[in-house]
């Protein structure tokens, strides 16, 4: 393939952009907080109690095959940096009743579209283009293409990441163009697209956004995007099974897909590699894909480690992040009944929900004519679920939740727990010294220059010692619960009562307090 190339005006300006942005990067990075702690499990036991609540994750995933009628199921779990569990329920090839394992090859879908904006990431970080550049300047064919409206902005990367570029949902005409050609992509771009939105305003998926990204990619590189994506991101992650193409996977690992109608099983056609590949046309296995999900799973939480990933840890975290809202849904329910309202949105390539409990996810749904998918990882938990099915457009997400509800119940699990920083400990003894009669208070050097002016000392001496006389006599200190570095709260336990005091400090340094809250405890 021609390298593309950029108009020079464009390289001269902006290779000096990336140059400068690369110097003030390694500026910032180059010292960190050498006091700073990562977050860290408590639970001491916590991997063999995962372990031991296989068999129940077993049962879940074949029961829910069995009652949905399944042709093939394979499942598995991912803790921490690796695949502790994989196994399969049917047959991946109903004709030579090739059982489902760990290890058989299916197609994902959509899963694949993360794996395309860590691409586009990894270029980005080394500074072969910005996320919101028009997408123009990378496929020159956009550029004459008309918009919705006279004041639409130009179309950037970062919408075609997160499917805010105005293209309408195509999910039906979508997962038909699996093997189209370039040629055939840049003629619809010629005849010109149309358009439901205006570009930036609202989130609607698009298929073709992410073709159009495998395009970028193949022409910053000069190589198609299946390659760059083998070379630079498979290959580094040990997924060395894993295939675009279905006629390069091994036949007797190979998932072909199945529809049930008119009371039998009817195989789909398995389409060839092309260029919508970028939108879903991985090939992989639990085994494989695991370890792309423990890729995910160990950017977490920020460490001052060394890098060792095909991309920097920040930018997988970038990806995590909440970019573009697409639903509330206030009715959720977990496969237990229980009511819990979750609210979703888009990263990159990436959905991202967080639920009423505060419990975060990160992963995407595949569907396909043959097959069905889903993974799910809970970065604050360390734990990943991921579910493949060779039944056209399978639903997964009722089981994954299952077991990962399940998961935590059983085995206990609690998110990481961060430790307290020093400077948080010092000031929660400084202001013990204090409390409850402020005593010196304005001269004690710990507050901020807001914070007397906010509420006088005289008040806040009033107020506390109402408070502490309703408590009695202190009996316990409990230790400090940090919400981050400047941030946190503790008890004071007294014979009649308990008093919570909550504080946050100032970006200074030393970082001094700039509010607190003094206030009892109602059982």
């Amino acid at each position: 393939m021609k390298r593309f190339t950029l108009p020079l005006s464009f390289l001269i300006v902006y290779g000096a952009q990336a140059q400068q942005a690369q110097v003030k990067e390694k500026a910032s990075t180059s010292t960190h907080s050498q006091s700073y702690e990562p977050p860290v499990f408590k639970d001491k036991a916590r991997l063999e109690k995962i372990k031991a609540a296989i068999p129940v994750v077993e049962k879940l995933y074949k029961d829910y095959a069995k009652k949905n009628n399944f042709p093939g199921l394979a499942f598995g779990l991912v803790v921490d940096d690796q695949v502790i569990y994989a196994d399969g329920y049917g047959y991946t090839d109903l004709d030579k009743k090739t059982k489902a394992s760990g290890k058989s090859l299916f197609r994902i879908a959509s899963m694949s579209k993360s794996v395309t904006t860590m691409a586009i990431l990894k270029l980005r970080d080394e500074g072969k283009l910005r996320l919101d550049d028009p997408a123009y300047l990378y496929i020159p064919e956009l550029k004459s293409m008309p918009l919705l409206t006279a004041d639409s902005p130009a179309i950037t990367i970062r919408n075609l990441m997160t499917h805010t570029a105005g293209f309408p949902e195509d999910n039906p005409w979508g997962d038909r163009q699996l093997d189209t050609k370039d040629e055939q992509l840049l003629q619809l771009f010629q005849k010109h697209l149309s358009n439901s939105n205006v570009p930036g305003v609202q989130y609607e998926y698009s298929n073709l956004g992410f073709a159009m990204l495998g395009k970028i990619i193949g022409n910053i590189t000069g190589i198609s995007y299946q390659q760059y994506i083998t070379e630079n991101i498979f290959k580094p992650l040990g997924m060395n099974s894993t295939v675009w193409e279905y006629t390069k996977a091994p036949a007797d690992l190979l998932a072909h897909g199945y529809r049930w109608e008119d009371e039998k099983w009817k195989e789909e056609e398995l389409l060839h590699d092309g260029t919508y590949g970028a939108m879903g046309g991985i090939i992989t296995s639990i085994e494989d894909f695991g370890k792309y999900m423990a890729f995910h799973l160990a950017a977490w939480p920020p460490k001052n480690d060394k890098e060792t990933g095909p991309v920097k840890r920040s930018s997988v975290r970038e990806m995590q992040q909440p970019w573009a809202f697409n639903n509330l849904n206030t009715k959720f329910k977990y496969p237990d009944g229980r009511t819990c309202a979750m609210v979703s949105s888009y990263g990159y390539g990436l959905r991202i929900s967080r639920d009423c409990d505060n419990k975060l996810f990160a992963g995407h749904t595949g569907g396909l004519p043959g097959f069905g998918s889903q993974w799910w990882i809970m970065p604050e938990y360390g734990i990943g679920v991921i579910a493949n099915g060779n039944l056209t457009y399978a639903s997964m997400n009722t089981v994954n939740f299952a077991v990962m509800d399940t998961l935590i119940s059983i085995a206990g699990l609690k998110p990481r727990q961060l430790p307290v920083s020093p400077i948080l400990k010092q000031r929660k003894e400084e202001l013990l010294k204090l409390l409850p009669d402020w005593t010196g208070a304005e001269h004690s050097k710990i507050f901020a220059v807001n914070f007397f002016p906010d509420k006088s000392v005289a008040i806040r001496q009033t107020s506390s010692q109402q408070i502490f006389a309703k408590i009695g006599k202190i009996k316990n200190v409990s230790d400090l619960i940090p919400e981050n570095q400047l941030r946190g709260k503790f008890n004071i336990e007294g014979e009649k009562g308990t008093v919570e005091i909550f504080f946050t400090l100032t970006p200074e340094n030393p970082a001094l307090v700039q509010q607190l809250d003094v206030k009892e405890i109602v059982k």
